[in-house]
Formats: structure tokens, sequence, C-alpha cells
């Protein structure tokens, strides 16, 4: 993080109060003034879902591209 000042974290639980909501606030607290862009999360959607749509819902290489790409063009 320090070496590109962009952070994206992807994990495949909920959006909220997931790992990835506690790691993005750690690295706020500790870190925050190495960053050149906000802290993007890849995760799955905040609903109940069957296993059986686990290609639907856990994040994919489409969705983490898209997120780095946005970190990276941030301005």
């Amino acid at each position: 993080m320090k070496k590109t000042g962009r952070v994206v974290i992807v994990h495949e639980a909920p959006r909220t109060l997931g790992l990835g909501a506690e790691v993005s606030a750690l690295i706020a607290e500790r870190a925050i003034e190495y960053l050149y862009a906000p802290i993007v999360r890849v995760t799955g959607p905040d609903t109940p879902f069957p296993y059986r749509l686990e290609d639907i819902y856990l994040p994919n290489e489409r969705r983490i591209l898209a997120a780095i790409k946005r970190v990276m063009e941030f301005r």
C-alpha cells in the first residue's frame, strides 16, 4: 500500500459488517496519509443467497479488475 497508495480488498462475505469493512477501517485508521485513492471493496452483495448461485454472488475477475481500474484512475 505504501508503494502504490491504493487498496482493493476482495472477500466473499457480504459488504456490510464483513471482514473487508474491518480491514478497510484499520487501513484508514493507521495509514490514511499514504492513500492516493479511496479504499475499494469487492464483496458479495448484502443479501442472502442460495449456494447454487455462488458463481453470481462471489467476486469475480471482471469485478476485481473494475475495482483496480477505479482506484488506479482516481484523480
